[in-house]
């Protein structure tokens, strides 16, 4: 007997996205899922296969084609034969300039003075 289809928290518990189940559902309703192009909001959604999700994950947007419905939660090699990833993680694009990078000092020179710190800060501007 074969699945025909599957719940969407389920599946993602199943392939290993989420460490729980409950996480999954959580983030199903939080709508930043797309599944075939379509905003989704319900953790009940049923999925086939060779459906493509679309969702952030960590600092990565993770596009992936669902390849096969799980019977069960297994191992990680198991899992991996769920989905096929189409889009190789690529970090998100932060907007606005990054932080500052502290003032670079020679190894073992210590902490700098209140004179060198106030020297510095002028240097940047601040």
């Amino acid at each position: 007997m074969t699945v025909q289809s599957q719940r969407l928290d389920k599946w993602l518990w199943y392939a290993r996205f989420f460490k729980s189940r409950s996480l999954a559902s959580k983030f199903c309703a939080s709508g930043k899922l797309r599944i075939n192009g379509t905003v989704n909001k319900k953790a009940h959604h049923a999925v086939h296969a060779g459906d493509v999700l679309t969702f952030p994950k960590g600092d990565h947007i993770r596009v992936i084609r669902i390849n096969d419905l799980g019977a069960r939660r297994g191992p990680a090699t198991e899992a991996q034969t769920l989905y096929e990833d189409l889009q190789p993680p690529q970090p998100r694009k932060k907007s606005g300039p990054g932080p500052m990078k502290p003032a670079q000092r020679e190894p073992g020179s210590g902490r700098p003075t209140k004179r060198q710190r106030r020297d510095t800060d002028r240097l940047r501007g601040e």
